[in-house]
């Protein structure tokens, strides 16, 4: 539950932008890393990082609100600076865009202090360290208590136990990841600004006719798309300690499984991006249990070529007729 629920989380982002333009926003996995580094730098800007720091009980209160407003605002800047004069562009031009905005932040992260000299010495830039190379681990935030405790066989020297420990942490991540969820329900299904986004995706020239700010109803899906991208990293964060640098294989991966759920649930259907992060998150961690470690990523995209093949449009997706 708790790892669909992240993977939901970033879907939503990657089904929101779907939806509004139909284009695959392939920045979107960087805009999850960025979420999750920029919750390790503020824990590390308040001292949190060092050993023996006593970690206020309001820590993750003061760091995930943060970190998701700072992505929602790149995410207003990428969608302003690099997709919006591509608005009208074939859709191979914003795919190579976006893939190269993945590039460009995970090497700008990725950057460490040096100075940049342009010209003949006559402007001398001084770049600062931002995240750097090496891996770092997220300080425990949230303590690591275990909620509930399912007993199952004990272990013996041929097989190990059965019982199952629900964790705290695990609690906080399926109830944070379902109210965030539940917000963005009432935010598209019972507000004017959701009612002008369905009508974007709907038909963005119509939309413009009747008076719906077409650029800033735009701007916002990328605002709220990256906000929930954010939490995710967060939330990742304190599940999963050890951060790879920004440039590690790990998160395009994570992305892709992600895009997967979207892809299975319906990609452009919210509720789809939802079941297919829960699905996804069930047939890997059950598939590694019970079948092989080894294959997990295998068992997922396994499923994404199954729904390819039987159900094209996903789970609760809709097959779109073109009328000549």
């Amino acid at each position: 539950m708790a790892v669909g629920s992240l993977y939901a989380l970033i879907a939503l982002g990657y089904t929101m932008v779907y939806g509004t333009l139909k284009f695959i926003n392939f920045a979107h996995s960087t805009v999850f890393m960025l979420g999750a580094w920029g919750s390790y730098l503020l824990a590390r800007s308040f001292g949190w990082t060092e050993s023996g720091v006593e970690i206020p009980l309001i820590a993750p209160l003061l760091i995930l609100p943060t970190v998701m407003v700072a992505c929602s605002l790149l995410g207003f800047i990428v969608e302003r600076v690099a997709y919006r004069p591509l608005r009208k562009a074939p859709r191979l031009n914003v795919l190579i865009t976006a893939i190269g905005v993945a590039l460009l932040l995970e090497n700008t992260a990725a950057l460490d202090a040096s100075t940049l000299k342009i010209g003949k010495d006559w402007l001398t830039v001084q770049v600062p360290r931002l995240v750097g190379t090496q891996p770092q681990s997220m300080p425990s935030l949230i303590p690591n208590e275990t909620v509930w405790q399912i007993t199952g066989e004990p272990a013996t020297d041929v097989a190990p136990g059965t019982g199952v420990a629900l964790q705290l942490i695990d609690v906080l991540i399926v109830g944070t990841a379902a109210t965030l969820m539940i917000a963005l329900q009432w935010l598209v299904y019972g507000t004017k600004l959701g009612s002008a986004m369905r009508a974007v995706s709907q038909d963005m020239r119509t939309a413009s006719l009747l008076g719906i700010n077409v650029d800033r109803t735009i701007s916002f899906t990328f605002v709220v798309g990256s906000a929930l991208a954010a939490a995710a990293g967060f939330l990742f964060a304190i599940k999963y300690s050890g951060l790879n640098q920004p440039s590690h294989p790990t998160w395009v991966l994570l992305g892709l499984k992600a895009f997967v759920a979207a892809v299975v649930g319906g990609i452009g259907n919210i509720r789809g991006a939802v079941v297919g992060g829960l699905l996804i998150g069930f047939i890997e961690l059950f598939g590694a249990a019970y079948l092989s470690a080894h294959l997990r990523d295998l068992y997922v995209f396994s499923i994404l070529i199954f729904t390819l093949l039987a159900m094209p449009a996903g789970i609760f997706g809709k097959a779109t007729i073109e009328k000549v």
